[in-house]
């Protein structure tokens, strides 16, 4: 009867920590997998606005040559340890002047570059 209780108890804790962000997603596993994905290497960019909610962790990443990314990794702890998502980030849009124009001859050789997929996405 103790062992089981005991069981439960273990289950229980097991369970209640095993969708927190903030318990499971370690700084070291998003700058690691933050750098994977920017393609940057680890400490040349600084991590900030940190939310963790549930399973997901939410950051804003800024690389030191100033481009600046809306990221976000997933994590849970498992019976093997932690597991920590590949980050996603997106770049943040920085506000351009509206008077910039794009000449024909630059904008033919954009939309030679754009696919049914970019102009879904509508990037161009």
């Amino acid at each position: 009867m103790k062992f089981t209780v005991f069981r439960i108890g273990i289950i229980t804790s097991f369970a209640a920590f095993a969708g927190c962000a903030s318990v499971a997603v370690s700084n070291d596993a998003i700058e690691q997998n933050t750098a994977f994905t920017l393609g940057v290497p680890k400490g040349s960019f600084t991590i900030s606005d940190r939310v963790d909610d549930g399973v997901k962790s939410t950051y804003v990443a800024k690389t030191n040559t100033g481009k600046q990314y809306n990221c976000y990794v997933t994590g849970a702890i498992g019976i093997t340890g932690r597991v920590v998502s590949d980050a996603i980030c997106q770049p943040i849009a920085t506000n351009k002047s509206s008077t910039t124009r794009v000449s024909p001859a630059a904008s033919s050789q954009s939309n030679a570059t754009c696919n049914a997929l970019l102009k879904a996405a509508g990037k161009c």
